[in-house]
C-alpha cells in the first residue's frame, strides 16, 4: 500500500528558496544606480581630464561588480531551488554570496590602505573644489542606495551590525554601499580640513581610518557566513528550547544534538534521545515548537535498557581483562 503513496512521506528541500527574496529587486535597483553613476563619472573624468572623477568612477565600478555577485547569488539560489543534487537545497548560496562579497570588501579595504600609505610618502596635488563635489555626489548616491536596501524590516535585512540579520547576501550588498558612503564622508572631512586648514595629511589619514572600519565590517560578515558554510552549531536559544521540550517528561534525555543552518532562518537538526520508556520519533517531534525554523528534523531513539546491557557487557569484559593481567584464566 505504501508503495503507491510513498509521496505522502516525502518532502521538498527548497525551503522557500524558489521564491524571490525581498533583497533581490533592491539589489538590482542599487546596481542600476551604481552603474549609471559609474558611467557618468568615468565619462566626465575622460572628457574633463579629471583623475578624481575617473578614480571614483572606477571605484564605483568595483562595487558594481561586487553587487552583481550578490544579485547572481539570489538568481542562482532561486533557479536551482528544485535541483535534487543539493541535499538541503540552495539556501547556503545566500551565505556564499555574502562570504564572497565580504572577501571583496576586505580586498577593497587593503587597496584603500595601500593607496593611503602611498599618499603619505608621495603626496599628489588635489583639486579641492572638484574633489569635494565628487565626494558629495557620491555620498548622495550611496545614501539613496542604502535607503533602497534597508527599506522594510531594517533589523532583518539591512543593518550591518544587527544581530538579527539573516540575509547575508543582502547584508554584504548593504556593507558595500555603506563602505562607499563612509569613504565619501571621510573624504569630505579630509578635503575640507586640507583646503581650509592646510592639513594635507588628513586625506591619507582618513583613507587609512576608512580602511580599518571597512575591514572590521568585512571580518564580522566573514565570521558569520563562514559559520553557516561550515555547518557551525545553530543558535544556543534554539538548541536549549529543543532540549527542554524533549526532556520535559524527566525520563527522556538528549544525548546528541546537531543543529545547523540550511537557509536564512531555516535549520536542520539531528537529535539522539535516550529514555527508559522512549516515545516514537514523531511523538518527540510533536513536542518541538513549530516557530523555531526547523524544516528537516531526524530523531534517533534509544532505550536505556540497551545502554545498561552495554555497560554490563563492558563491565564483564573489564573483569575478564583484569583476570588475564593477574595471570588468572577466566572461567
Amino acid at each position: 500500500m505504501h508503495q503507491d503513496h510513498i509521496h505522502l512521506w516525502q518532502h521538498r528541500h527548497t525551503f522557500g528558496q524558489e521564491q524571490k527574496k525581498p533583497g533581490e529587486p533592491r539589489t538590482l535597483i542599487v546596481i542600476g544606480i551604481t552603474a549609471t553613476m559609474m558611467a557618468v563619472e568615468v565619462a566626465a573624468g575622460i572628457l574633463l581630464g579629471s583623475m578624481a572623477l575617473l578614480a571614483d568612477g572606477l571605484h564605483m565600478a568595483s562595487h558594481a561588480v561586487a553587487l552583481s555577485i550578490n544579485a547572481f547569488a539570489y538568481l542562482y539560489a532561486r533557479r536551482q531551488a528544485h535541483n535534487t543534487d543539493y541535499s538541503f537545497g540552495t539556501g547556503k548560496v545566500n551565505a556564499l554570496g555574502g562570504f564572497t562579497g565580504a572577501l571583496l570588501l576586505m580586498l577593497f579595504a587593503l587597496l584603500m590602505a595601500g593607496e593611503s600609505f602611498g599618499r603619505f610618502t608621495h603626496p599628489v596635488p588635489i583639486i579641492f573644489d572638484q574633489a569635494i563635489l565628487v565626494a558629495v555626489l557620491g555620498l548622495v548616491v550611496n545614501g539613496v542606495c542604502a535607503f533602497v536596501l534597508s527599506t522594510g524590516d531594517h533589523h532583518e535585512h539591512g543593518h550591518p551590525h544587527s544581530k538579527h540579520s539573516h540575509d547575508h547576501n543582502l547584508q554584504s550588498a548593504y556593507l558595500h554601499v555603506m563602505a562607499d558612503a563612509l569613504t565619501s564622508v571621510l573624504a569630505i572631512f579630509a578635503l575640507l580640513a586640507a583646503k581650509y586648514a592646510g592639513l594635507i595629511w588628513m586625506d591619507p589619514a582618513m583613507g587609512i581610518l576608512g580602511a580599518i572600519l571597512v575591514s572590521l565590517w568585512s571580518v564580522g560578515l566573514l565570521r558569520t557566513t563562514s559559520g553557516v558554510l561550515l555547518d557551525r552549531q545553530g543558535p544556543e536559544r534554539i538548541r536549549r528550547k529543543i532540549k527542554d521540550c524533549i526532556e520535559e517528561d524527566n525520563d527522556s534525555r538528549v544525548t546528541d544534538l546537531h543543529l545547523w543552518s540550511i537557509a536564512p532562518n531555516v535549520y536542520a537538526a539531528v537529535i539522539v534521545v535516550l529514555a527508559h520508556h522512549p516515545l516514537s520519533p514523531n511523538q518527540y517531534k510533536a513536542r518541538i515548537p513549530a516557530d523555531l525554523g526547523l524544516e528537516h528534523v531526524s530523531i534517533e531513539v534509544q532505550q536505556c535498557e540497551q545502554c545498561e546491557n552495554r555497560m554490563a557487557g563492558q563491565g564483564r569484559d573489564a573483569t575478564a581483562a583484569g583476570k588475564k593481567e593477574d595471570g588468572v584464566r577466566p572461567v
